[in-house]
């Protein structure tokens, strides 16, 4: 790989590169964890895992780090990091047969990268998790940069999706997809006359109650708050059910959703509360949230929540 600047700070050493980040996810995994439980089912997606990585000598793949059920890779350029990410479907796709046939979806951006210690970091690393996450199951996705980037042999293979802007950029790019299979058969046409604009990565959501506070993000998608022990957020208040609610990210956007018997009440910034009852609702920007009772009743345990606007996958 090509080394570019390089700085020691202390004992750590630090410098940048061109590289392609690629993320290799398995798709609802969380189905896998309720089916066989938590042990049997880590087990699985470990032997996975490492079937992915071991690919990665053949295209000169380095992998960064496993975060949660996925994968981060770095490759010395796009025709490698392509490469490796149609082996990757191949190879999952080829063990569908088995007890525990799994899926994964893939994103990958090129682009400047900032490396401590062998981690990796900056807006590349931010494009590709992005894309990974806006990915359905078997599909690989792509920045347009990164499709300048394939040798001509493999440029035929790219079909553009969407549009976005990604992290760091200030215009929208085209995203597309990688087309792997032989038989494409299945594959959805494009409307070329429907906007296929999609959302941005626009932070993760900071929940705080007193001194607790949690993220929702990429890596942590879903908490429940509750009286409950065991939820992420607990709250004492006798009106709240013991799993009373949950906030849920889904590709960019975060979800509240209510389980309970009295409802949730939501603070707006605007000063409007919303009385939600066994539904859910899109959450934006700052507020309140109240299990059981309303803000005009004494007693309540309030959590605030506040729209992080830097990068949700800030790994």
């Amino acid at each position: 790989m090509k080394v570019g600047n390089a700085a020691t700070i202390g004992h750590m050493t630090r410098e940048t590169q061109s590289l392609t980040v690629l993320f290799a996810d398995i798709t609802e995994s969380s189905r896998l964890y309720q089916q066989l439980g938590d042990e049997a089912a880590r087990a699985v997606i470990n032997d996975c895992l490492l079937k992915l990585s071991g690919l990665l000598p053949r295209f000169e793949g380095r992998m960064v780090k496993t975060l949660g059920d996925a994968i981060m890779c770095v490759f010395p350029d796009a025709g490698a990091a392509v490469g490796a990410a149609v082996e990757m479907q191949v190879a999952v796709s080829e063990a569908q047969g088995g007890e525990h046939p799994l899926r994964i979806h893939i994103g990958l951006h090129k682009g400047p990268v900032l490396i401590e210690d062998g981690d990796v970091f900056g807006d590349t690393v931010n494009a590709a998790a992005f894309l990974t996450n806006v990915a359905m199951a078997d599909q690989i996705l792509i920045s347009e940069v990164t499709g300048q980037e394939l040798p001509e042999s493999v440029k035929s293979m790219v079909r553009p999706l969407f549009s976005a802007v990604l992290k760091g950029g200030s215009s929208e790019s085209a995203i597309c997809q990688v087309v792997w299979r032989v038989d494409n058969m299945e594959l959805t046409d494009i409307n070329l006359m429907a906007p296929r604009v999609i959302g941005v990565d626009s932070g993760s959501l900071l929940v705080s109650l007193n001194d607790q506070r949690i993220r929702v993000d990429r890596w942590r998608p879903l908490i429940v708050m509750g009286r409950a022990a065991e939820c992420e957020v607990v709250v004492t208040d006798h009106l709240a059910s013991r799993r009373h609610c949950s906030i849920r990210f889904v590709r960019t956007s975060f979800y509240l959703v209510d389980h309970s018997v009295n409802g949730t009440y939501i603070t707006l910034a605007s000063g409007d509360e919303i009385h939600l009852l066994r539904g859910e609702t899109v959450i934006e920007g700052t507020g309140e949230i109240r299990l059981g009772r309303s803000r005009t009743e004494h007693g309540s345990d309030v959590i605030s929540f506040l729209r992080d606007r830097r990068s949700q996958y800030r790994v």
